[in-house]
């Protein structure tokens, strides 16, 4: 006797829905997905040592609009062209040196977060608002998780205080209103999105 086992089906991102797949679309929107971020992070309001951005809404933009791997490689290409010197990390900086900033770290963590939503995506998380108001909300914390601690090590590494409060105050507590309303947004975006499409669909 054999025991038969299934994996859940992907379904199609929202992406998808909009462009078929293939090579050639997988790349361009992987390309459109970094231009976006590399847009989002000039809408900053400066901040040190971590800026407020534009960025997090995108990433999860992003990697809700073209799924897991996409998602990632997006962000994981921006991370990339910043760090050889393209000027599309915030405030128009880039170059090999970021990665002594104290925010690179976010931008590390843009990665899997990307991945989350768009993970969840693939099982249609993005198109309930209760479902997307969750996996939102779980994505915008994943940069913190590898931010966050980044931060320490290079305040630290600068001599400058790095205890959890002062981690905190750094780069944790300014971000929490803009975060709200990040959140926010892309948890109804993503299912009015959805409304739109499946009506498009009805009058086919």
């Amino acid at each position: 006797m054999s025991t038969a086992t299934s994996t859940p089906r992907l379904l199609p991102t929202l992406a998808d829905r909009v462009v078929p797949r293939s090579a050639v679309a997988n790349g361009l929107l992987i390309v459109a997905g970094t231009a976006l971020v590399a847009i989002s992070a000039q809408i900053s309001v400066p901040l040190w040592p971590v800026p407020v951005t534009g960025q997090t809404l995108a990433v999860m933009l992003v990697g809700a609009s073209l799924g897991s791997w996409r998602g990632a490689a997006s962000l994981g290409l921006y991370a990339v062209l910043g760090l050889v010197g393209l000027p599309i990390f915030a405030e128009f900086s880039g170059g090999p040196a970021s990665v002594l900033s104290p925010s690179f770290g976010f931008i590390i963590g843009f990665i899997p977060a990307a991945a989350l939503i768009g993970w969840l995506s693939e099982r249609a998380w993005d198109r309930r608002p209760v479902l997307a108001a969750a996996g939102f909300f779980a994505a915008s914390i994943v940069p913190f998780l590898v931010g966050l601690p980044y931060l320490a090590v290079v305040l630290g590494n600068l001599g400058l205080p790095n205890d959890f409060a002062a981690v905190m105050a750094a780069g944790f507590t300014p971000f929490i209103v803009g975060g709200i309303i990040k959140w926010a947004i892309a948890a109804a975006l993503l299912p009015i999105a959805w409304a739109l499409v499946r009506r498009i669909d009805r009058r086919r």
